[in-house]
């Protein structure tokens, strides 16, 4: 990259030069997961379908369709407060920032795909399947 290319949002920069970034996500915990408990209820999501978890977060996903900006922010985090199984669920799915290498690979790729202020669609990881929102 040249210096004239900083700053130009619209060009994606490769992650190597890439700063933190910052995201909220909702997690769905399935069979598949590797640790199938919800860290908000407590209980097994052993009997959960991939399908069936991935069906509930397309229900999300059209909740949160039109929205934008702090209103998308603010019903994201009210939505993944109610449901999500990641232990971020008191903070409305705040992972907060991270670099690269600090998330599964599938969730970091998805996440840095993002410009800030873009959802995700269903990405699956080790953990579940997720939708995500980055914010910074």
């Amino acid at each position: 990259l040249k210096c004239s290319d900083w700053g130009h949002k619209s060009e994606r920069q490769p992650r190597s030069v890439m700063s933190r970034v910052a995201a909220l996500h909702l997690l769905c915990k399935h069979s598949g997961s590797r640790n199938p408990t919800s860290r908000r209820t407590g209980q097994s999501t052993a009997n959960v379908t991939k399908e069936s978890a991935h069906e509930e977060l397309k229900g999300y996903i059209a909740k949160l369709q039109g929205l934008s900006g702090a209103d998308l922010k603010a019903k994201f985090e009210e939505f993944a407060k109610e449901r999500s199984d990641c232990g971020t669920f008191s903070r409305g799915g705040d992972l907060g920032e991270f670099g690269p290498g600090e998330m599964q690979k599938q969730f970091e790729d998805a996440t840095y795909a993002l410009k800030a202020g873009e959802m995700s669609g269903i990405v699956d990881s080790d953990s579940g399947s997720h939708i995500i929102l980055r914010y910074a």
